[in-house]
């Protein structure tokens, strides 16, 4: 606020003196009078070491809320920001899956996503009804939720892990008329299948017996798409534009139960095209996509270079450490994706002619630790990582646009009301808001913790929120009065990691071998608890609040408690008791979470 005050007050100066006549070189000379002696001179050190990353940020932002701003005026939506890509590159590859080496040039895509639109408009679906995707990645998974968008029909996108309880949550909550599942996913099907809606249409790709398909109720759905039109559909009534809903994309679940984020069709092009420019890619990439594609790092970082800027995407079904290098180099890729663990994972093979034989410039994703990062690029021979953070839902995303090691991303000091963000103190062991005395949230000083912010405005598509399909949880994720007075703004959380789970057990007996296979059933494999702490009981407050406080601070160190503490040993497949010999392999790297 104070470096705002001094700059209206230099300008204010500027504009008062050139009004009376006085001369440029001393109106400016006076303007720097005033704002120095409102403001030191840390402003212009600032200023002069960031000047460069922050106009290159000012330059990718304005270029995305141009390309925005066309795109809301013509009333366009993604089919048809994908049908300006195809007449650009009609028989340029499009998608290639890995598995099998298929290629799907942009044409096919187009018109497989047209046979799709024809089958939903032939189920009798209309634009606002829900369709649930529960398939493992491939060029179909694109080509069913493009298509039901040309139909106007938003997509669920499942989680392919998910099973049981989270799994059946997961298709309610979205209202979904209708599954779509592969046949690789029937068993998970099948536990669920008396508990779904009698009126829930279920179809099934791939190969699945007959028995299979009449046991689950279910319809074959490749001989519909291969029998149905690929001429494009009639344009949806009534029409879908930038801020209406593309599809729903699903909270990891780590922390309870998973929740569905809206996103809609300007928040897909916006998260696309940020990671294009800020990362400066260009056409002729070839991105090996390796991450699910029911998130947005897969789906919208990795798969929308594809329909918005016309890039090759290989898609993986599944990320695999010993074949990566092999499959860049097969594939020709110059862009690879990450989440951290990936990079972690990469380090940990052995060393292989292939990881120095890619044309790989560009890695892409978040979580890449600073220990990890510099290991990563000298040993592999990548030249640019582009971190980012940023949860699909958000409205504060942030990107590391000039290669700082370790930085996900920046705020400008000497722009800040460009793109209103901003990190904010929180009591750590309540993680409840600080406020001063106006009631307004403190913004951190440099290297202090604190919960990413981003101030909310409907109306512009950079900075909308749209929440969730359940209101309730999209209302515990807005705060008033952060910047100013009556303000709304989007609150990131913290990182959803299981972690450790205490469980109280009075009788000495807690079996973690029936634990870990019930688990096994109900959780995906990020979510299960990695330790495991057993007390006779479970400290609370007077208010009968859990002290986690006093558990976070001790962690998983056995030197710090009585308690029994497990750690789930991923290759072993148990829970094995952790002594200080486990505990000091764990900390030291020697034994991998």
């Amino acid at each position: 606020m104070h470096n705002a005050a001094s700059v209206s007050a230099s300008l204010g100066s500027v504009g008062l003196l050139r009004l009376v006549g006085v001369s440029w070189s001393w109106t400016l000379a006076a303007g720097l009078g005033v704002y120095l002696g409102t403001r030191s001179w840390k402003y212009f050190y600032i200023a002069a070491r960031t000047a460069k990353r922050d106009l290159n940020g000012l330059y990718v932002l304005l270029r995305v809320k141009l390309a925005l701003w066309r795109y809301m005026r013509s009333g366009s939506n993604i089919p048809t920001i994908f049908a300006e890509t195809v007449k650009r590159h009609p028989n340029k590859p499009a998608l290639i899956y890995e598995a099998t080496g298929e290629t799907w040039t942009f044409n096919q895509l187009d018109e497989i996503s047209n046979a799709v639109a024809h089958w939903a408009r032939g189920q009798g679906w209309v634009p606002g009804d829900v369709v649930a995707l529960f398939l493992e990645s491939r060029p179909l998974h694109v080509a069913l939720w493009l298509g039901l968008a040309k139909a106007g029909v938003e997509a669920a996108l499942i989680n392919f892990s998910l099973r049981c309880d989270p799994l059946l949550h997961c298709i309610g909550v979205s209202g979904s008329r209708a599954i779509v599942f592969g046949a690789e996913l029937a068993d998970a099907m099948l536990e669920i299948n008396s508990s779904l809606s009698q009126s829930m249409v279920r179809f099934c790709t791939g190969d699945l017996s007959a028995e299979h398909l009449a046991a689950l109720g279910a319809q074959p759905l490749d001989p519909l798409l291969a029998t149905a039109s690929r001429h494009p559909p009639s344009p949806c009534v009534p029409p879908k534009g930038m801020n209406d809903r593309l599809f729903y994309i699903y909270t990891s679940g780590t922390t309870g139960l998973p929740k569905a984020a809206i996103v809609v069709h300007s928040r897909y092009y916006r998260i696309a095209a940020f990671g294009y420019f800020a990362f400066r890619m260009h056409p002729e990439d070839v991105i090996y996509d390796c991450l699910p594609l029911y998130h947005s790092a897969g789906n919208i970082i990795g798969v929308g270079q594809c329909l918005i800027h016309g890039l090759t995407v290989v898609v993986k079904r599944k990320f695999s450490a010993s074949r990566f290098w092999e499959d860049c180099i097969k594939f020709n890729c110059t862009v690879v994706q990450y989440i951290g663990e990936i990079c972690r994972y990469l380090l940990s093979q052995p060393v292989r002619p292939s990881e120095k034989g890619h044309k790989v410039r560009l890695a892409v994703g978040n979580g890449l630790r600073p220990s990890v990062w510099e290991a990563f690029t000298e040993r592999f021979g990548v030249g640019q990582i582009g971190e980012f953070y940023g949860a699909t839902e958000c409205n504060c995303s942030i990107a590391n646009m000039d290669g700082k090691v370790g930085a996900c991303g920046f705020n400008s000091r000497i722009l800040p009301y460009v793109y209103p963000i901003r990190l904010v103190k929180v009591n750590e062991d309540t993680m409840e808001l600080i406020r001063d005395s106006h009631g307004l949230c403190v913004p951190c000083r440099p290297g202090e913790p604190g919960l990413l912010v981003g101030r909310i405005n409907q109306k512009d598509p950079l900075r909308r929120f749209d929440g969730y399909a359940n209101q309730d949880a999209t209302k515990k994720k807005i705060i008033h009065n952060v910047f100013r007075k009556n303000d709304t703004a989007y609150l990131s959380g913290v990182e959803g990691k299981a972690g450790m789970a205490a469980i109280a057990d009075s009788t000495g007996n807690f079996d973690c071998d029936g634990f870990l296979q019930k688990i096994q059933r109900l959780l995906p494999t990020y979510a299960r608890p990695v330790f495991l702490r057993i007390s006779p009981q479970i400290d609370t407050t007077g208010t009968f609040k859990i002290q986690k406080t006093r558990l976070q601070r001790e962690g998983f160190d056995p030197r710090l408690t009585t308690d029994q503490i497990f750690f789930l040993n991923g290759r072993a497949a148990r829970y094995e008791p952790v002594d200080e010999e486990l505990y000091n392999s764990i900390v030291e790297g020697r034994m991998s979470l």
